[in-house]
């Protein structure tokens, strides 16, 4: 069974960014897990998939990463596959998608600060050979005269 649904008010997956209308593709198969008599009638486990140029307000580089995060959730179509079954209901397997999606979002939009590079200044260096010379000082006096 696959379902595509409307966008509605609360797909908004992160500040600025949303799903373009009719983006998500749903499917639907049975559950592994408990659900009593249930579990192998009700098709409960739920599989969310949207393209990556379906997310609107993401920049290349946000869409790079979020590629990047999807991992292996990435197909080769460039759509990232979302599976939850670890609820008993369908509707709540379904929100557990758009969690994910909207966790995995929210997280690509951030944009990584840039690391620069510093060197040690003049006195943190002086120190550290200092306490290299008092340790191998230490080491030197603990040592047996006899030995030599």
């Amino acid at each position: 069974m696959d379902l595509t649904s409307a966008n509605s008010d609360d797909d908004d997956l992160a500040p600025g960014v949303r799903l373009a209308p009719g983006a998500v593709r749903w499917s639907f198969a049975r559950s592994s897990g408990p659900g009593g008599q249930a579990v192998n009638k009700l098709n409960t486990r739920a599989e969310l998939r949207v393209s990556v140029n379906d997310v609107l307000g993401l920049d290349e580089h946000a869409a790079n990463r979020l590629r990047q995060f999807a991992g292996k959730r990435l197909t080769r179509g460039d759509e990232i596959v979302f599976h939850a079954g670890v609820h008993r209901s369908q509707l709540d397997n379904k929100n557990e998608c758009l969690a994910r999606l909207r966790e995995l979002v929210r997280k690509a939009a951030i944009v990584p600060r840039i690391r620069r590079k510093t060197k040690p200044s003049r006195g943190a260096k002086e120190r550290r050979l200092k306490s290299k010379r008092a340790a191998s000082e230490r080491k030197t006096l603990r040592r047996n005269i006899e030995d030599e």
